[in-house]
């Protein structure tokens, strides 16, 4: 696992490291519309970004006011090293500290693995978003 540091805030405040990565992952290497990508939840979230020891930002995710995570995002060159594991426990202990007793996310199916291994579950048919297979998760927090 590389030596992450998770850092959350309001998007004022991540935008200029979040939006980058997400135009990387989502619009460049995914193909989603870039105009469906930053969207009008954005500044009602709050954003988690994973910093390496030379602050290069490595990947980001959010919490929605309800207790959805979304946005998950992890640089190509960082995958497989636990930035999105560090991630999304950050944006869960957030959740359970605002009070939320689960989370839930819309998980791209080839991500269901890397979700499952943290207690998420599948609920519900695969569908289509942006032209990419997703699965609904769920998992309870435990406080």
């Amino acid at each position: 696992m590389a030596e992450v540091t998770v850092r959350l805030g309001a998007w004022d405040a991540m935008r200029a490291h979040a939006e980058p990565l997400r135009t990387e992952v989502f619009v460049n290497e995914q193909k989603v519309p870039a105009e469906i990508e930053i969207d009008a939840w954005d500044p009602q979230c709050v954003h988690a970004l994973a910093f390496d020891a030379d602050g290069t930002a490595l990947g980001t995710g959010r919490l929605l006011p309800d207790g959805h995570i979304g946005r998950m995002a992890v640089r190509k060159s960082a995958r497989g090293q636990g930035v999105g594991t560090a991630l999304l426990r950050a944006l869960m202990q957030e959740a359970a500290r605002r009070g939320h007793r689960e989370v839930v996310l819309s998980a791209q199916t080839h991500a269901v693995p890397f979700y499952a291994r943290e207690g998420f579950r599948c609920e519900g048919p695969v569908y289509d978003d942006a032209g990419i297979p997703h699965v609904d998760m769920r998992r309870a927090l435990s406080g």
